[in-house]
């Protein structure tokens, strides 16, 4: 970086005075909240998060030096403000996987369309983008999720939210934009299952090869535990159909 690019110590100052600020603004929040989700509590979070990250950038950039600040991601959501008693619910799924190995994803589609009495004869399953059509369309999203390795696939991030809705949607009414009205707001609970919770998880004497996530629960449900192991090994010689 240029040092005409680079931010001036004022600048630098001025965005911890911010922090500072950011600091009493939230303590005193935290001080009249007025429940475990206070939105003020929630808003105070944000600024502080703001100001702690445009200074750290700033800091990096006059000085080259950074901050001990870590802003946790993911793992505050907003006040819920949805219904009490919703009379209609969403389950918004995400899952996330790489393909890892090309030959085996291609084989067990050539496999389902061989199986196929319907199929047109075209090679569908010659291609990448033409075998994923093909397994998906074949199996359940929970199958291919427990089966991920046979279908050479690498599972990455997923995440489930529930979320509270006023009515039931009408039949074909968010098909479009199935996910546009997604309301953080309204989540009544969400279990993520991620790599990045593994340094939470008490792995006691488990394998250390051994693919393990941490699913966790935001929102106040009843019989959910906060934090539950999932061992996510798969044995690939089993057969599970």
């Amino acid at each position: 970086m240029s040092d005409a690019a680079q931010p001036t110590a004022a600048e630098v100052r001025a965005a911890a005075e911010a922090v500072k600020t950011a600091l009493d603004r939230h303590l005193a929040a935290v001080e009249r909240r007025s429940g475990e989700d206070d939105p003020a509590v929630y808003e105070a979070f944000n600024q502080l998060a703001a100001a702690a990250e445009a200074y750290d950038e700033l800091l990096y950039d006059r000085y080259d030096e950074v901050t001990p600040f870590e802003i946790p991601g993911g793992e505050e959501m907003p006040p819920y403000t949805g219904p009490e008693e919703p009379n209609a619910l969403s389950v918004l799924i995400r899952r996330d996987y790489a393909v890892s190995d090309q030959q085996r994803l291609l084989a067990q589609a050539r496999r389902v369309e061989a199986a196929d009495d319907d199929s047109s004869g075209e090679d569908v399953s010659g291609t990448v983008h033409g075998a994923l059509g093909v397994l998906f369309g074949e199996f359940e999203p929970d199958e291919i999720a427990s089966r991920h390795k046979e279908f050479g696939l690498e599972e990455g991030d997923s995440t489930l939210w529930v979320v509270a809705a006023d009515e039931p949607a009408e039949p074909g009414e968010w098909l479009e934009a199935p996910f546009e009205q997604a309301d953080a707001q309204r989540v009544i609970c969400r279990f993520d299952v991620s790599a990045v919770f593994d340094d939470d998880a008490d792995l006691g004497d488990e394998d250390d090869d051994e693919d393990v996530g941490v699913v966790r629960g935001v929102g106040d449900v009843d019989d959910i535990e906060d934090v539950e192991e999932v061992d996510l090994d798969e044995d690939e010689d089993e057969d599970q159909r």
